[in-house]
């Protein structure tokens, strides 16, 4: 009996897979060479004093200036106020950009009718608008939750839409052969088809989303990694200022390769062609 438990725990022990298989490690990588190379020469330029320290610090000494401000600085604490802010607003305007773009695609009248409107508010910068939200909304989470969603809601909507009116007409006459209603119109056929478009919105809503959390946190902001850049930037603590821009670069790559993670799983069926 014993040594068949033991025989057993030698099978899965030998079948379990490693976490990272040599595909995934040689794409991460290939992936790595541009910035790993680009550190090296930054790093080198910079001991050589080619390079001006107050101007551009060297990788090494932003990477002391992250350690000390994780360990006294409450780095942990600005990072989970700025992705709480930026993950709520993405939320809230990426999800009436989902539903405003399903609603104007799906009706003529709703596009006649709802999307210039959107187009021209589309066009408004982040930057104009900023200061009429804090006139309205003061300088509290809600004019900067607003600006975040305000940036994430055009790119879901615009793909939602765009997808939408991408299908092929042969599809609807398929669903009313098979008698359809509206609803399994829409979650059965509809959003389905759309998903290549939707998630290249969720994508970019996510992009924005970053991009209004720092405009929205230098405006006021008291916490959050756009202030902590802000107030380095003011006091000329330009290894402070490296590590937040790290930081914001590194959180939406990880948001963007998470999104892409989750569109693989779901568009497996899709046969793309993937590059020589």
């Amino acid at each position: 009996m014993v040594s068949t438990i033991e025989k057993n725990i030698q099978v899965a022990t030998h079948k379990r897979q490693p976490l990272i298989s040599r595909v995934q490690l040689r794409k991460i990588m290939l992936g790595a060479i541009l910035p790993v190379g680009l550190l090296v020469i930054w790093e080198f330029a910079g001991r050589q004093s080619y390079l001006n320290p107050l101007l551009l610090p060297m990788p090494s000494e932003i990477y002391h200036e992250f350690i000390y401000l994780l360990q006294h600085g409450g780095l942990l604490g600005h990072l989970q106020v700025s992705t709480g802010r930026a993950l709520t607003g993405f939320l809230v305007g990426g999800g009436l950009g989902l539903l405003a773009g399903i609603l104007v695609g799906f009706s003529y009248k709703s596009e006649k009718m709802l999307d210039p409107s959107i187009q021209m508010l589309r066009m408004l910068p982040h930057l104009a608008i900023a200061p009429l939200f804090i006139l309205w909304f003061g300088f509290g989470e809600t004019s900067k939750l607003l600006l975040i969603a305000k940036g994430s809601f055009f790119p879901l909507y615009v793909n939602t839409f765009l997808g939408i009116r991408s299908m092929d007409r042969k599809l609807f006459e398929v669903a009313n052969v098979l008698q359809f209603n509206k609803w399994n119109l829409v979650t059965k056929l509809i959003i389905p088809s759309a998903l290549p478009n939707i998630f290249l919105g969720i994508r970019l809503s996510l992009g924005v989303a970053w991009l209004g959390l720092v405009v929205a946190e230098m405006m006021g902001s008291t916490t959050g990694i756009g202030f902590l850049i802000n107030d380095a930037r003011a006091m000329a603590m330009i290894s402070t200022v490296f590590v937040g821009i790290i930081i914001f670069a590194v959180l939406g790559k990880l948001s963007d390769s998470l999104v892409l993670f989750i569109e693989r799983k779901c568009l497996r069926w899709q046969q793309n062609f993937r590059g020589g």
